[in-house]
């Protein structure tokens, strides 16, 4: 069953332009400036979006110069990934079982 911990996660990725940043992040480590060219967003806010998505562990920073670059966690996206494959095999298992109405 997935915790409270596993729904803020869920939460957190459900949000489109997240989930955006999530994905380009997924093909490559990128800087503000890079994430700001692909998602058209204004920086400020994009960086409030990366602020929650570092919060939550979904990335992490790596400074470089005066830059600071957000790779993604991969361990934290398979764990959620390894939890919803769980709760599948679950609902295939589960799936001849029906409680009868009183």
């Amino acid at each position: 069953m997935l915790t409270s911990v596993d729904t803020d996660l869920i939460r957190v990725l459900a949000d489109p332009l997240r989930l955006r940043i999530v994905t380009l992040l997924a093909e490559e480590t990128l800087c503000t400036t890079h994430l700001v060219e692909e998602t058209g967003a204004k920086q400020t806010n994009l960086s409030n979006h990366l602020r929650v998505l570092r919060e939550a562990g979904v990335v992490e920073t790596e400074p470089c110069g005066r830059f600071t670059y957000y790779k993604l966690r991969a361990d934290v996206i398979a764990s959620l990934a390894g939890q919803f494959a769980d709760l599948a095999e679950s609902a295939r298992g589960a799936a001849g079982n029906k409680r009868s109405c009183p």
